[in-house]
């Protein structure tokens, strides 16, 4: 079966997220948690003294009354920095002076909003891929606080955000959520929750109430944690905590027990105002437990101490009387209790080490032999014979000493067991990640393996299918895979995935890793056949690799090679700016070479003008006017030929790398991005200051402007004024929200969502769109329109153009149009007259697209997605608009310069394969580092920063692969219209 080497290259790429998917499957399992039924049990009897212990029930609640006040993206220093002492006075007196213990829980990555609300209720550490889950959150299974609580006969009342309605479907005897993923509305989110309050404050029908708060977090999406709005949404924040404590106060003199009020927040934010990731400023957040029970005396200072986010699910359920959950690895916040008697405070540890203890012994195999195991016996009789001492009645001295001995061995039991579990939270799926993996290499040998006849003139290749499917070893492979599949199925449990698909689907899965082995070995048997030929009969072949080859070829196996260190990943954008910059320095000198003659007074020829040994050449020289000529005004077509420009022309030429050199310089320091330059002030954080609003409106009038300057020559007349309405429309949009300021506007008190203006511009966007797809079809339907062909895919990247302005932050817009300058650049004064081969032209425009993924201020953390940009022109959360969206603004860059490529390729090459080249060159250097990063993980999973360095940059792996797919498919498309006219 022959095909196209783009279709084939489509075809691997798409099998090749099937594998990446697989293997994200295995590698994020769900966490492990207990496997006890959450029927109630008696809880574990007080350590017996002689004969039996007359303690066996759970000690009583400590409060009657809950309310957690959850402010989301609650940063640490948001309430005990400098902030909180400005913008929450009333916080800042309680936990200063008041009767308040204050902590700093650190939350585990992923730092999402899901997860999060998990750790704190289950006291377990979620997955990582719950960041996935994030988004469509499932109702929650594993054992919590709010289960048992509601199974206890407590009434539960919650107002905020729906993830808890999601999570808790028939928990709450009252509930009001609200989307958390429109981010765009920072107000109703909390006025929704507020109007509530003094309604519900009233009543005495409640036993927990809950109240997330969404507004803080979606300022830091919108605007950054150094926007003025966050101080005002601090006062608020402040004035509602000051209402719901005064309420609790009111009322408390009536009740025995005291009343709790828990202020916390579920994960920080970075500096660019989202979260994700682990930096300290998306870890660290605020907790404040305030109740009578705290009172201090004159003279008490209580600094915060540090704690685990985990910690807060045993504490709240010894608060309330409680089972503790059984797959909690926090332990008691210490300082709630130690005001009880000291038996109640042994109580408490004993109950929460067993739960512990119960815990490692359903994940550790070995358990005997950790260490906190040996602790806890040793904690278990010294407090069997304090209880016997104190049964005696004996008030001694010694008692005492014994107690508080006990209490500090509780307690270093209590640390040692912590640590054990948390490095055993999650365990992989092992056999869903090496299939995963060997679908992933095989696509990746096959794609090598074809490099030979993908790249020949015909840029076609001899696809063996029905030979290996129906050869011998192939029913052997795919018996041994069956064999191997049904022992792991029944030796393994529940938890993997591939033994819980239908026997189809997982046989398919065995179909699909049996036929690309044995296509891979058909076609490295070709390879040594056609081998012996050429050995027996050498062609005569006078192309040599050239140094923009070796700068390509050495550039991207240093790049995959890379992805080994953490630090690399972290700092990744640095490989890409240095790789641009010496693609930069090389180009420079070959222009050199080509446009001042050598020793022998001869100009140094591009070795790309032959193509007899398989080497694609963009165009051929000698070809006739028209789709088949390169063109470039006056600038001869032969490279040979260009000394001979004079004047303006050969130094625009010679200066063209130059240039290009210094718009990438500004665009580093646009936007700061990865570990150790993201909190250094940039450009970009000068722009965005509230006190440089003006200069960030000039800027913005200006990109647009260039960016329809750059956009309108090759488009229609209809898509002109469609492409200036829509920027003008970009411009109202971010003047509705409050970005920038119109000349007669002198602030933005008159803030909107901005939804007219931005369906205003989708609805220009949709037309350009609509113009250039019409322009295609046209070009079908008569063969030799070559003109609106090419012009209807340069109008399809124009709708791309507008709708990246669009989504981009207005300080980003230089980005966009910088990109533009050096595409319009390298187009005229580069690739045209130094004819570069297909496969050169399209690493370029992949490492420029890279580099522009990091110009944006993107990186290898998820805290730097930008959702917001999912939610511009809506009014409410949809999940696929929101999801392409974001999608869309992450990757404008790569996916831009991808679409500039087929425009250049389209209109410029002279050989009709050209666009099967590229497609196969982009899906080779897009598929190794994916590959070998999965190798990479797999063998570095026990790695002490998997979590927070190498799994999130293996999302994005796995998402760049996506979108290679579809940039892939596009390219076939687009071949198929060009062979068809």
């Amino acid at each position: 079966m022959r095909l196209g080497s783009g279709a084939f290259a489509a075809g691997c790429v798409v099998v090749e997220v099937l594998g990446v998917a697989l293997f994200l499957r295995g590698f994020f399992p769900a966490p492990v948690f207990s496997g006890a039924e959450r029927q109630a049990a008696s809880p574990a009897p007080e350590p017996s003294a002689g004969a039996s212990s007359n303690w066996t029930d759970l000690p009583p609640p400590l409060f009657s009354k809950l309310v957690i006040m959850l402010v989301d993206a609650l940063r640490d220093d948001f309430v005990f920095g400098s902030k909180g002492v400005k913008f929450m006075p009333y916080t800042t007196y309680l936990v200063e002076k008041g009767s308040s213990l204050s902590f700093v829980a650190e939350a585990k990555p992923p730092t999402v909003t899901m997860p999060r609300i998990k750790a704190l209720l289950t006291g377990s550490l979620p997955g990582f891929i719950d960041v996935v889950r994030n988004l469509n959150s499932p109702t929650l299974l594993e054992d919590n606080v709010i289960t048992r609580a509601k199974a206890a006969g407590k009434r539960i009342i919650f107002y905020g955000d729906e993830t808890w309605v999601k999570l808790f479907p028939k928990h709450f005897v009252e509930y009001d959520g609200t989307t958390s993923f429109f981010v765009s509305d920072y107000t109703e989110v909390d006025n929704n929750v507020t109007r509530h309050l003094d309604k519900v404050l009233k009543r005495q029908d409640w036993d927990v109430l809950i109240l997330h708060f969404l507004g803080l977090d979606h300022i830091g999406h919108i605007s950054g944690p150094s926007s003025p709005l966050i101080g005002h949404k601090l006062s608020e924040m402040d004035s509602i905590l000051m209402k719901i404590h005064t309420s609790l106060l009111s009322e408390e003199r009536d009740t025995l027990l005291p009343r709790l009020l828990v202020l916390c927040g579920d994960h920080g934010m970075s500096e660019a105002g989202g979260h994700g990731a682990s930096s300290m400023e998306e870890v660290n957040t605020a907790l404040v437990l305030i109740s009578s029970a705290f009172e201090r005396k004159p003279g008490d200072v209580r600094h915060p101490t540090r704690i685990q986010q985990t910690d807060l699910a045993a504490t709240l359920s010894i608060g309330l009387g409680l089972p503790i959950p059984k797959s909690s690895t926090g332990s008691l916040i210490f300082p709630v209790v130690e005001r009880r008697p000291l038996r109640e405070q042994l109580r408490f540890l004993h109950l929460n080490a067993v739960q512990l203890i119960k815990l490692l012994q359903e994940n550790v195999p070995s358990y005997e032999k950790e260490p906190g195991f040996e602790q806890f016996k040793v904690s278990e009789r010294s407090h069997r014979n304090w209880i016997r001492l104190f049964l005696e009645e004996n008030s001694s001295e010694a008692l005492s000493n014994l107690g508080a001995k006990v209490r500090r061995q509780y307690l270093d039991a209590l640390r040692a067991l912590r640590l054990s579990l948390s490095r055993r939270a999650a365990q992989y799926d092992v056999y869903s990640m090496a299939a995963g993996t060997i679908l992933v290499l095989e696509v990746l040998a096959l794609l090598l393996l074809s490099v030979p006849q993908a790249l020949s003139r015909r840029a076609e290749l001899d696809v063996p299918l029905l030979s290996p499917v129906f050869s011998l070893l192939f029913c052997l492979l795919l018996l041994a895979l069956v064999a191997l599949h049904g022992v792991v199925c029944t030796a393994a449990d529940s938890s993997c995935y591939l033994c819980s698909l239908p026997w189809l689907a997982a046989g398919g899965v065995m179909v699909l890793i049996s036929a690309l082995l044995c296509a891979a070995m058909s076609a490295l048997t070709g390879i040594f056949a056609n081998g012996k030929c050429l050995s027996q009969n050498p062609p005569q072949c006078t192309s040599r690799w050239s140094e923009l080859d070796l700068l390509s070829l050495l550039g991207t196996v240093g790049h995959v090679l890379s992805l080994g260190a953490s630090s690399f990943i972290e700092e990744e954008h640095q490989t890409w700016y240095f790789l641009v910059n010496t693609l930069c320095l090389a180009l420079c000198h070959q222009l050199c070479r080509n446009c001042f003659p050598g020793d022998d007074g001869a100009p140094q020829r591009c070795p790309h003008t032959e193509d007899e040994c398989g080497r694609v050449a963009v165009a051929l020289p000698g070809k006739r006017a028209g789709p088949e000529r390169w063109e470039l005004g006056r600038v001869p077509t032969d490279p040979a030929s260009l000394e001979a420009l004079r004047g303006p022309e050969r130094w625009m030429v010679l200066a063209s790398p130059w240039l290009v050199l210094a718009c990438c310089r500004l665009l580093r320091s646009l936007n700061q991005t990865g570990v150790q330059w993201a909190p250094r002030p940039g450009l970009g954080h000068w722009l965005t200051s509230s006190d440089h609003k003006t200069e960030l409106s000039v800027l913005a009038a200006l990109s647009l402007t260039m960016i329809f300057v750059l956009v309108q020559k090759r488009c229609s007349v209809t898509s002109k004024v469609a492409m200036a309405f829509g920027l003008l429309g970009v411009y109202c949009y971010r003047a509705a929200i409050g970005n920038v300021l119109f000349p007669w506007q002198q602030d933005s008190k008159d803030i909107s969502k901005g939804i007219t203006e931005a369906r205003f511009v989708y609805v220009f966007a949709l037309g350009i769109l609509f113009t250039g797809s019409k322009d295609l079809l046209k070009s079908q339907i008569i063969a030799a329109d070559f003109t609106a062909r090419t012009a209807g895919l340069w109008e399809i990247h124009s709708g791309f153009v507008l709708l990246a302005a669009l989504l981009l932050r207005p300080h980003s817009l230089p980005v966009l149009v910088l990109g533009l300058v050096i595409q319009t650049i390298m187009t005229r004064f580069i690739w045209r007259p130094l004819r570069h081969s297909v496969a050169e032209v399209t690493v370029m425009h992949y490492w420029f697209g890279q580099a522009f993924f990091y110009f944006q201020g993107n990186s290898n953390s998820i805290a730097t997605v930008d959702i917001s940009a999912g939610f511009v022109g809506l009014d409410a959360y949809m999940e696929i608009p929101a999801i392409f969206l974001t999608a869309f603004a992450t990757y404008s860059g790569p996916l831009l310069w991808a679409s500039h490529l087929v425009n250049f390729l389209t209109s410029e090459a002279s050989s009709g394969a050209a666009l099967r080249h590229a497609c196969f060159c982009y899906a080779l250097i897009c598929s190794a580092p994916a590959s070998v990063y999965i190798v990479l993980v797999t063998s570095l999973r026990y790695h002490l920063f998997i979590w927070s360095v190498f799994s999130p940059k293996l999302l994005y792996e796995a998402m760049h692969l996506l979108i290679t797919a579809a940039v892939c498919i596009f390219f076939t498309a687009m071949d198929q219209t060009n062979t068809q006219s």
